[in-house]
């Protein structure tokens, strides 16, 4: 049995769960929203009736030459988000999507359980030690450079051993703080080239040498949309297909914004595994 706990909560990963995206921002690559808090709850709604796990929640855009959002912008966008969605929904599993300890503190304090960092605590000094504090599980992703520079002629020996490496180094690091729950994201789509993200999807499973869950966040992202000439809106179908992939490297979370979708994928995985009871 694999669990991931926060507080007094756990969280059964034994078979993979599908991690819903909720994005309150109006520049996301993909979902743009302004902060209506009904949309919001209505779209919370379907996708735990859809049957996600965790919703992710975030309001700094991370798409290629995005600059950095400042803590108070984020929070006046996502923390209204945060107290309904918990105040409707009080047993969902909430994840903070944030590089900002600030953020991460101020969202937990109001019911989330996990924080998604995509910088791996190199944007903000104080998140470690803020999400060891919290105890909360920790998500840990791998970028080269930063949102606004990430996509500059990125360059590897071995993409593969390199985040390997690179997510072994930050599993060390939150350790010495205290962080005992961490799930580590290959971070596809951050700093790679689309065959960079192949290769590494590809090597998904060489990560489990961590002994750590591992996210795979490849919802209609652009090594999807370049491969087979399409535009966000049409890339499900892809998503789907390496979703079943990712499962099959070894997965236990992913993040989608298309939730029935993948909950779906999950359960043809469970079959070809002889797992569905």
């Amino acid at each position: 049995m694999a669990l991931i706990q926060s507080k007094w909560r756990l969280l059964d990963i034994t078979q993979p769960v599908v991690m819903g995206i909720l994005n309150p921002t109006p520049d996301s690559f993909y979902t743009k929203h302004d902060v209506d808090i009904n949309a919001m709850l209505e779209l919370a709604e379907k996708m735990l009736k859809d049957g996600a796990a965790i919703l992710d929640i975030g309001g700094a855009s991370t798409k290629p030459g995005q600059e950095l959002t400042n803590p108070d912008e984020e929070i006046m966008r996502v923390m209204p988000v945060v107290n309904a969605i918990h105040r409707w929904f009080p047993e969902a599993w909430l994840s903070i999507d944030t590089y900002h300890a600030r953020v991460a503190r101020e969202a937990a304090e109001a019911g989330v359980s996990i924080v998604n960092d995509v910088s791996s605590g190199r944007f903000d000094k104080d998140m470690l030690q803020t999400v060891a504090t919290l105890k909360v599980p920790y998500i840990a992703m791998h970028m080269q450079g930063t949102p606004k520079t990430m996509q500059i002629d990125p360059k590897y020996g071995d993409v593969v051993t390199e985040v390997r490496e690179y997510l072994q180094d930050v599993c060390g690091q939150c350790g010495a703080a205290g962080i005992t729950d961490i799930i580590i994201d290959p971070g596809f789509g951050f700093g790679k080239t689309v065959e960079d993200n192949f290769r590494l999807l590809g090597g998904l499973h060489t990560l489990r040498i961590l002994g750590k869950p591992i996210l795979a966040g490849l919802s209609r992202k652009s090594m999807i949309c370049k491969a087979l000439k399409v535009n966000p809106e049409h890339a499900l179908n892809g998503t789907t297909a390496l979703n079943m992939v990712a499962l099959q490297q070894g997965a236990n979370i992913l993040r989608v914004h298309d939730v029935k979708e993948a909950v779906q994928v999950v359960k043809m995985a469970e079959w070809l595994n002889g797992s569905m009871k």
